[in-house]
């Protein structure tokens, strides 16, 4: 190959990855997720995850094309029209899941300690929650089609407390109690 053409090919490689760091990746980003919606046909919650790949590709061909790629009402209704998509076009960020957990946090403190909730960093210490029945939960057991319902009934929990709950009912001679603390 002459020294021309491999500066185009070169040029070109550099082009394709300058657009890609610029358009199609902050759009897969945005894009990704589960996210809490109110079904169109019955009004009831459900979760739903937009096909990141789809909308990232068309953002990059001048068009942001949305699709499903999941929903909590499938696969009993996977014909639907798939009108919910106004409401994450309306607001891509406001109905992630983890948004909406995040703003929940806002303003509160743990049950157990008194601790209050800063910026949450779901990647490493993500913060739990104490149900009804006295036992906290991660996050990842909850499905987000109940996220309304577990807000309204739950209470926050800091990490550190959720471990020490979590070892006081699987392995309680590894807490030792300090009433002084309490």
């Amino acid at each position: 190959m002459s020294a021309p053409a491999l500066f185009v090919v070169v040029a070109f490689a550099l082009t394709a990855l300058y657009f890609l760091a610029r358009v199609v990746v902050p759009a897969f980003l945005k894009h990704r997720g589960k996210r809490l919606i109110t079904c169109p046909e019955n009004q009831a919650p459900a979760a739903v995850e937009v096909d990141a790949m789809h909308a990232a590709v068309t953002t990059g061909l001048g068009h942001t094309v949305l699709q499903l790629n999941t929903c909590s009402r499938w696969p009993e209704r996977r014909d639907c029209g798939q009108e919910c998509l106004s409401q994450i076009a309306a607001s891509p960020t406001g109905c992630l899941v983890r948004s909406t957990a995040s703003q929940w946090y806002q303003g509160q403190s743990c049950v157990f300690c008194g601790k209050a909730f800063g910026e949450i960093h779901w990647m490493e210490h993500q913060p739990a929650l104490l149900g009804p029945d006295g036992r906290t939960v991660k996050w990842s057991d909850v499905r987000a089609e109940t996220l309304p319902e577990v807000l309204a009934t739950h209470k926050p929990v800091c990490w550190n407390c959720h471990i020490v709950e979590t070892l006081r009912t699987s392995r309680p001679e590894l807490v030792a109690e300090r009433p002084w603390k309490q």
